[in-house]
């Protein structure tokens, strides 16, 4: 056991007294789960790094901490270096005399929504009143089938323009919707969360960050990953209802198909696991892994070099980095490896097949409807398309930019980190 740690040339002392920030524990099978709410960073634990934390927490000096685990355990611990770790992590205020200076705190979204005003989305009648509506819903599209909502819906006017840009508009409301249904449910549970712009693959999404939910019971945890596929269901069946009783070929039946199609979907999104959907957290959570997409990617990649390289069956001189893991992570780790490299592949070969052709196809013509010889309504057309296509891939590309940079400066800040 190393009797100090150096931060720079000041080192820890034993004798010092370390002042951690208000953290929240929960046990997590045979880990504990540490983290700080207020930056939404948390580690995972085994028992005895739980202790330690409690210890200093109780006011205990590092030397001290040591010493009452060598006690309880019959082993020696590095508890200066493990309280270097916790100050990497942003857990630390003070160490002796020392005030640490604090990372900053990303300011969540919608800073005045308090727990109080959204305890009702973690409410079991709500989830009772979600399923009543789907059922309501399933038992008027089974007597009434000519409602399911096909590709047609949505070209409810000629003008390709009003199409779009209804369609984007309306579009991009449910998924803020989406977002603030995730945002909502965490914040009952006493977390923050953000809402931003993000990219997974060739998509452009709009993402809620409540990594803080690691933190709360796993009721709270799977209600809040899946708010926003609730959401969608609820307006998905509300619709549905409301079609029941319009007119066929009227403009509001006509709208309202194009609505409910809408609704829906982003559902199937949600099965594309290998892109860090609502229901991969979900799996992630039922699985009990702690970065099932990292350490899934980094399997992928270790198999790759492996076959590439020829090297020998054991392995020998490039570890199988889920080896490091438990049982019951390593298996879901390999298996969701192959889904992730299958459906990585598949989506991007989708892309380069048919979304791109087709994206550049609309955008040629767009420009060609910018020329002479062309009247006031098509050249109108023309700029809406290139308004909105344009826009959406060169949003991508500024949010894939800033979102690499944010990162690689966050890596390259870092002295420590967890698994997950």
């Amino acid at each position: 056991m190393s009797d100090a740690v150096t931060d720079g040339a000041r080192p820890v002392e034993p004798s010092a007294r370390v002042v951690l920030h208000d953290l929240a524990v929960r046990r997590d099978r045979d880990e504990w789960i540490v983290g700080r709410m207020a930056t939404q960073t948390f580690v995972a634990l085994p028992d005895v790094g739980a202790r330690a934390v409690e210890l200093l927490a109780a006011g205990l000096s590092v030397g001290r901490t040591a010493r009452t685990l060598h006690e309880e355990t019959g082993e020696d611990f590095e508890i200066a270096d493990f309280v270097w770790d916790l100050a990497a992590l942003g857990f630390v205020a003070r160490i002796g005399d020392r005030t640490l200076a604090d990372r900053a705190t990303p300011r969540p979204s919608l800073p005045w929504l308090r727990p109080r005003h959204v305890r009702f989305t973690l409410h079991p009648a709500l989830a009772f009143t979600v399923v009543a509506l789907l059922a309501a819903a399933v038992v008027v599209l089974v007597r009434r089938p000519e409602l399911l909502p096909n590709y047609r819906d949505l070209l409810w006017s000629p003008h390709g323009s009003l199409v779009l840009l209804s369609g984007a508009a309306a579009g991009w409301t449910l998924v803020l919707a989406h977002e603030l249904a995730h945002l909502a449910t965490a914040r009952a549970a006493g977390v923050p969360g953000r809402i931003r712009l993000g990219t997974r693959l060739q998509f452009l999404v709009m993402q809620t960050d409540i990594s803080g939910i690691e933190l709360a019971r796993r009721q709270h945890r799977l209600t809040a990953y899946l708010a926003g596929i609730a959401l969608n269901l609820s307006v998905a069946s509300t619709v549905v209802l409301l079609l029941n009783a319009t007119a066929p070929g009227t403009t509001a039946h006509r709208l309202l198909a194009a609505a409910l199609l809408l609704a829906l979907m982003p559902l199937p999104f949600q099965l594309m696991v290998f892109t860090r959907t609502d229901l991969y957290f979900v799996l992630q959570d039922l699985t009990g892994c702690r970065n099932l997409y990292g350490d899934g990617r980094a399997y992928a990649r270790y198999v790759f070099r492996r076959a590439t390289r020829a090297l020998p069956a054991d392995g020998a001189g490039d570890a199988d980095p889920s080896g490091r893991l438990p049982a019951h992570e390593r298996r879901a780790v390999r298996i969701y490896s192959v889904a992730l490299v299958i459906g990585t592949v598949l989506c991007l070969a989708f892309m380069a097949a048919v979304t791109l052709p087709a994206d550049l196809t609309l955008l040629a013509r767009a420009v060609r409807g910018l020329g002479p010889g062309h009247g006031l309504a098509v050249r109108a057309d023309s700029v809406a398309v290139l308004v909105t296509l344009g826009g959406v891939n060169v949003l991508w590309v500024v949010t894939w930019w800033r979102n690499r940079r944010a990162r690689r400066d966050d890596s390259g800040n870092a002295r420590g980190g967890s698994r997950g």
